[in-house]
């Protein structure tokens, strides 16, 4: 009977995994076939990775972009969270709604709204200079603060959602027994509280250097050419010079910076946890 079961259980799950092959594996198999064929068989593509310069400078700024926009997407998305745990039920429903608020409009309506706001002529720039804290525009757009300010406003949800998850599942009472044991408000937050939300900070943190890594739009209106991260990159590759062999070896590479990233995380942690299996 059990045996039985398990081929049921097969049967049922077999049209997702061919779905998978045929819609991801496949193509995902492709790109790699045509990072090492393209334009001629062999590693030259990937040999661009420690000889180019200019592949150099990208990656770089891709990185330090992702480290930084992770970085205060976390810490803000952590001061939200909590935030969202300690107020009353009715406060902490239109907080959910603030934060879900942003998954319902397009990305690409977002980044454009930031272009306005941050333009020389756009609502910061011109209360600046009325309350006489500037002479001239500053130069928020088309540099890495503009980029910042877009992506970090993109993944705030990602942080804020896995943090308050892990904070539900706190007992408050803790807090309470480390005061009644002589803790100071901060100490009691410091050594209780923060290491039992630190599953949440993990998750959060995943998920949101993962998504900057290959984010396209907020960095390419924000940016406005003068920014170029990976996912850029590829595009132009693809569309503009026509180097197919070098836009998925990126590709690729991206791929296996992601898979990296979280078997480095997975030395130190254990992921499945993490994100919530039993």
């Amino acid at each position: 009977m059990h045996a039985s079961l398990r081929r049921i259980y097969w049967w049922l799950i077999a049209p997702a995994v061919v779905l998978m092959l045929v819609f991801y594996i496949y193509p995902l198999l492709q790109v790699l076939w045509i990072s090492v064929t393209d334009p001629v068989p062999g590693f030259g593509n990937y040999m661009e990775l420690i000889e180019r310069p200019l592949i150099h400078r990208i990656w770089i700024t891709t990185l330090r972009i992702c480290v930084i926009t992770t970085s205060i997407t976390v810490v803000a998305g952590y001061a939200v969270a909590f935030a969202m745990a300690r107020v009353g039920e009715r406060q902490r429903t239109w907080m959910m709604f603030c934060v879900l608020l942003t998954f319902w409009l397009s990305v690409l309506i977002r980044a454009f709204a930031w272009v306005m706001l941050l333009r020389s002529q756009g609502i910061v720039n011109s209360g600046l200079m009325e309350l006489g804290l500037i002479d001239e525009p500053l130069r928020l757009v088309r540099n890495e603060f503009g980029v910042i300010v877009g992506m970090v406003h993109f993944m705030l949800p990602l942080a804020v959602l896995p943090i308050y998850s892990n904070m539900t599942g706190i007992d408050t009472r803790l807090l309470s027994a480390a005061r009644g044991l002589g803790a100071s408000p901060a100490g009691a937050f410091l050594n209780v509280y923060l290491p039992l939300s630190k599953p949440g900070i993990i998750a959060a943190t995943i998920l949101v250097f993962v998504f900057s890594l290959g984010f396209f739009i907020t960095p390419a209106l924000l940016g406005g050419g003068k920014v170029v991260m990976i996912s850029e990159y590829i595009q132009v590759s693809f569309e503009e010079t026509l180097r197919w062999g070098q836009a998925t070896m990126l590709a690729s590479t991206l791929l296996f910076s992601v898979l990296l990233s979280l078997a480095l995380v997975a030395r130190f942690v254990d992921l499945k946890k993490v994100f919530g299996a039993r």
